[in-house]
C-alpha cells in the first residue's frame, strides 16, 4: 500500500494483512491492475466499442491514446499519488480522465455535479485534490464561476488551490481541458502501479455530520467486477445503460470498469429520461441496467407507454434506496428477458449482495435484498433491532481499505475486520441459502414511548396504497412521547389519504397500531440526491422548522 492517502495504523495494518491474504488465497486479488487491461484492449480489440454518448462512439485505442497523453499531461504538473477531482455529468471524457488519473498512479476523485461551493470546498480540501475537473455550465449552473470563488476564498489559506480544467465551455481563467489533450508529448515515464494501492477516492453522502472519503485499490475495485460478471450474467458485448452518476460507485463501475475488465460496452446519459431511456435500450440493444427505485418506476412506466418489452434486457439491477417489493414483481413480469432483482451496498462494500437473478429466486428477488457473493455478512446486536434483527456487518474483498482519516476507521470495524454498515437486518433461510432483508437504519429508527418504529417497514406497506406515490416516514420531536411518527407523502390525486386511512390500511395489514402515523404531510415531490437515495434529513428538518413550539 504505497500510496500517502492510506496513513499506517496498527489495527488498519492488520485488518488489510487479513483481507488480502483470503483474496489472495481465493483469487479474488490479482497481481494485474486496470491500466493492463486497457493496454491489452487497445493492443487486441482496438476498434471495439467501450462507450457511446450521443453520437460520439468511443474505441479501445482511442481510450488509451487518450487516456495515456492526459497522464503524461498530469505528471507534468503534479507527482504520483495526487488526488484527481472531477464532477462531471455522465460524459465520455469522464472516462479519460479517470484512466488517466490511473496511468499516473494518481487517485481518481469523484465529485456529484449536484453538489455546491460548500461541499466541494470541503471534499477539495480534505482529499488535498491537485486538480478539479468540471463543465463551463450543466443544467444552467456556472460551474467555473463556482472555481472562480473556490479560488478567490484560498487566497488567504495555505494549502495550495487545485488546477482548474474547464470541459465543454469557455475556460475563463482556467485551463480548457483541450487544452491539455493538445499539448505536446512529453516523455515523462509512467510508473509502475501496485495493485494493492489506493486508485479512487470517494466520498459518502455525509447527511450527518461530515463526508468521509472511501479509499479503494486497484484489487477491490477489481474484485467487485468479477463478482459481477459471475453473479449478473456480464458476457462480451453486453450493454450497460448508465443513467446513474459516474461520481457514484455504481455508475462510475459500469462506465469505466465492466467495459475493459468484462467485455461489456456503456451507452452514457447525461440526464435521466425514461421515454429516453426506453429508446436508447432498445435502439442500442442493452441488456443491463441498475439504478434506485424512480429509475425502474419510471423505465418500466415509460416502456408500457411505448409499448415495448424491452426485450434486449436481461438484468435490471436495483439499490441505492427502498424498493417495494410489488415493483420487482411487477418488472419482473413485464420485462419477459430481464432478472430484475433488490441488491445491498454501499461506497465502502460495494455490492454486498448480488441480489437474487435466478429465474426460480423471484420471490426473494422481490422481499429481500438478495443474497451474498463474494461478502461475508453477520448480524450483530443493536438498540435500534427487533428481535429476529441485528446491525449488519460485511466482509469481503470488494470492501473498502479504510477511510481517509484513520480516525474514522475506529468504530467502522469490528475486531475481526467486518464492517458496520449502520443499517438493520434480518437473514432468511430459503433455497438452501440465506437471503438478507434490509430492515431500517439503525439511525433511522424512531422510538415512541420507548417503542422502537421501523420507518422503512411502514414505507414498503404504504407504497402499496393506490393514493401514495411516494412516501417518507421520520419522526419529529415530541415532549411527551419523544418523538412522533410522521408521514410525508406524495398522493396520486388530491385529496391524499388522511391520518385514518393509513391507520385503518396499516391495522389491515396486520401492522401494530402503535406504529401508525400520528401526522401526515402532502408535499408535491420528496428530496432525493442523484442516485435517488432520501434525503430525510432534509425532511425532517423542514418539519422541525414548520412546527408550532408546542405539540397538540
Amino acid at each position: 500500500m504505497t500510496t500517502r492517502l492510506l496513513h499506517p495504523n496498527a489495527a488498519r495494518d492488520s485488518r488489510f494483512k487479513a483481507m488480502a491474504a483470503d483474496a489472495y488465497r481465493a483469487g479474488h486479488w490479482v497481481n494485474t491492475t486496470l491500466t493492463d487491461a486497457l493496454k491489452q484492449a487497445a493492443r487486441e480489440t482496438p476498434d471495439r466499442v467501450l462507450l457511446i454518448e450521443g453520437d460520439t462512439r468511443i474505441d479501445c485505442a482511442t481510450l488509451y491514446q487518450q487516456a495515456s497523453h492526459l497522464a503524461q499531461a498530469l505528471l507534468a504538473r503534479a507527482p504520483a499519488g495526487s488526488v484527481v477531482s472531477f464532477m462531471l455529468p455522465n460524459w465520455h471524457e469522464a472516462a479519460t480522465i479517470y484512466l488517466a488519473s490511473t496511468l499516473a498512479g494518481m487517485v481518481a476523485n469523484p465529485i456529484l455535479p449536484s453538489l455546491r461551493e460548500r461541499e466541494v470546498d470541503f471534499i477539495l480540501k480534505d482529499a488535498g485534490s491537485r486538480f478539479l475537473f468540471l463543465p463551463a455550465r450543466f443544467r444552467n449552473f456556472d460551474y467555473r464561476a463556482m472555481a472562480d470563488q473556490l479560488l478567490e476564498q484560498r487566497n488567504e489559506q495555505t494549502k495550495p488551490a487545485p488546477a482548474i480544467v474547464v470541459l465543454r465551455g469557455d475556460a475563463g481563467r482556467h485551463t480548457a481541458y483541450q487544452q491539455l489533450m493538445d499539448s505536446p508529448q512529453t516523455s515523462t515515464n509512467l510508473p509502475a502501479l501496485n495493485p494493492d494501492s489506493v486508485r479512487m477516492l470517494m466520498y459518502t453522502s455525509g447527511t450527518t455530520g461530515r463526508a468521509k472519503g472511501v479509499l479503494h485499490s486497484h484489487n477491490t475495485l477489481h474484485a467487485l467486477i468479477r463478482q459481477l460478471g459471475e453473479h449478473w450474467h456480464i458476457a462480451p458485448g453486453d450493454r450497460f445503460l448508465v443513467p446513474s452518476p459516474i461520481s457514484h460507485i455504481g455508475g462510475s463501475i459500469y462506465a469505466f470498469e465492466c467495459p475493459l475488465l468484462l467485455g461489456s460496452s456503456a451507452v452514457l446519459m447525461e440526464n435521466w429520461q425514461p421515454e429516453a431511456a426506453v429508446e436508447l435500450i432498445d435502439a442500442q440493444h442493452c441488456t443491463h441496467m441498475a439504478g434506485a427505485t424512480p429509475f425502474l418506476e419510471g423505465l418500466l412506466t415509460a416502456a408500457k407507454q411505448n409499448n415495448t418489452r424491452l426485450e434486449s434486457l436481461k438484468v435490471f439491477i436495483c439499490g441505492g434506496a427502498a424498493v417495494p417489493p410489488q415493483l420487482i414483481r411487477d418488472a419482473a413480469e413485464y420485462l419477459p428477458n430481464a432478472s430484475v432483482t433488490r441488491v445491498y451496498g454501499s461506497t465502502e462494500v460495494p455490492v454486498t449482495t448480488v441480489g437474487a437473478p435466478l429465474p426460480e429466486e423471484l420471490d426473494f428477488a422481490a422481499d429481500t435484498d438478495g443474497r451474498a457473493g463474494i461478502a461475508t455478512v453477520k448480524l450483530c446486536e443493536h438498540t435500534a433491532a427487533q428481535q429476529d434483527e441485528g446491525e449488519i456487518l460485511a466482509r469481503g474483498a470488494q470492501m473498502l481499505l479504510g477511510y481517509l482519516h484513520v480516525e474514522d476507521d475506529d468504530s467502522s470495524f469490528d475486531k475481526e475486520g467486518y464492517f458496520r454498515t449502520g443499517d438493520i437486518g434480518r437473514l432468511i433461510e430459503g433455497s438452501g441459502t440465506r437471503y438478507l432483508q434490509v430492515t431500517g437504519r439503525a439511525k433511522d429508527i424512531i422510538i415512541r414511548n420507548g417503542e422502537n418504529i421501523s420507518p422503512k417497514e411502514l414505507e414498503d406497506l404504504l407504497l402499496s396504497h393506490p393514493n401514495i406515490s411516494d412516501i417518507a416516514i421520520v419522526g419529529r420531536p415530541h415532549k411527551k412521547t419523544g418523538e412522533r411518527v410522521c408521514a410525508v407523502l406524495v398522493p396520486t390525486k388530491t385529496p391524499g389519504p388522511d391520518i385514518k386511512e393509513l391507520f385503518n390500511f396499516l391495522v389491515e395489514r396486520g401492522v401494530a397500531k402503535f406504529k401508525a402515523p400520528e401526522q401526515v404531510e402532502y408535499w408535491e415531490a420528496l428530496p432525493r440526491n442523484a442516485a435517488g437515495k432520501m434525503l430525510k434529513h432534509e425532511i425532517r428538518a423542514s418539519l422541525i422548522a414548520a412546527a408550532v413550539k408546542s405539540d397538540p
